[in-house]
């Protein structure tokens, strides 16, 4: 009988966005499961101590913490050459960096629109680029980049991140079939609302008031419930899995009970 293969030991992975929320989720999975993680944020103070916590945890995995705006794209190619420096190749990409203000489109400015643009969709672009030279040169790999929900239908308040999320998705089912031949599998996970401490700020709660982890029927998730997608996108059980975007968002738009379930109404 075949058995699945989860596994990712020995590989090495390049996570942004990961000081906190969902990309240190996916961080601390990664290293639990023996692989060696390079991982970046606006700043050091903020993602060192991810990589410090893995360094000095029970996992065999190597840490390496990189200081890195992903809108500059020479950052971006220092934080793939250190992390081919100190790791010796890249088997995974994961990009994971955004961010995003709440606003009605007729309020948006022109330097709020590129701003939140640059941030989720050109920055991607930097990395696919820069760390797709070193995966394409090698054996290839896998490539998750996270979108949203607010990519894939209407989400008031948010055009600018919506606009940028839905053009992910295309990007990487375009991406996905020019670097098949390179042996590169390139996939989306577009998350619901997840308990992270960027939600909360948006949503304009204390992170203490987050509901609780509860059954499938909640409107909320936890970033480790996204991270194991991830984790099985970037392994050999996903080996015929290109091009897709997989949504996790518990039961689908059963209705918007977030706002009563949060207080906010």
């Amino acid at each position: 009988m075949d058995e699945p293969d989860y596994s990712l030991a020995g590989k090495t992975a390049m996570i942004t966005g990961a000081s906190q929320g969902i990309g240190k989720q996916i961080a601390e999975t990664f290293a639990a499961s023996g692989v060696d993680v390079a991982i970046c944020s606006r700043s050091a103070d903020r993602v060192g101590p991810v990589a410090e916590a893995i360094n000095e945890s029970e996992s065999e995995s190597r840490a390496v913490a990189i200081e890195c705006n992903v809108r500059d794209r020479k950052q971006v190619r220092a934080f793939v050459d250190e992390t081919v420096d100190v790791f010796g190749d890249i088997d995974i990409l994961v990009n994971n960096a955004g961010g995003e203000f709440v606003a009605p489109f007729e309020d948006i400015s022109e330097n709020g629109w590129k701003t939140v643009v640059d941030l989720n969709l050109h920055s991607v672009v930097h990395c696919l680029q820069l760390a797709g030279e070193v995966m394409r040169a090698g054996n290839g790999g896998s490539i998750v980049t996270l979108s949203s929900v607010n990519g894939q239908h209407a989400a008031p308040g948010e055009s600018h991140y919506g606009a940028a999320k839905a053009a992910l998705i295309r990007l990487t089912e375009t991406v996905a079939t020019e670097w098949a031949e390179d042996g590169i599998r390139v996939n989306c996970v577009a998350p619901g609302i997840i308990q992270t401490p960027g939600v909360a700020d948006t949503l304009g709660i204390e992170r203490e008031d987050m509901p609780p982890r509860q059954k499938t029927d909640r409107r909320i998730g936890h970033p480790e419930e996204v991270a194991d997608v991830v984790h099985f996108l970037a392994s050999p059980a996903a080996s015929f899995i290109t091009g897709e975007t997989i949504t996790v968002d518990g039961v689908p738009r059963a209705g918007n009970t977030i706002s009563q379930d949060l207080g906010l109404e």
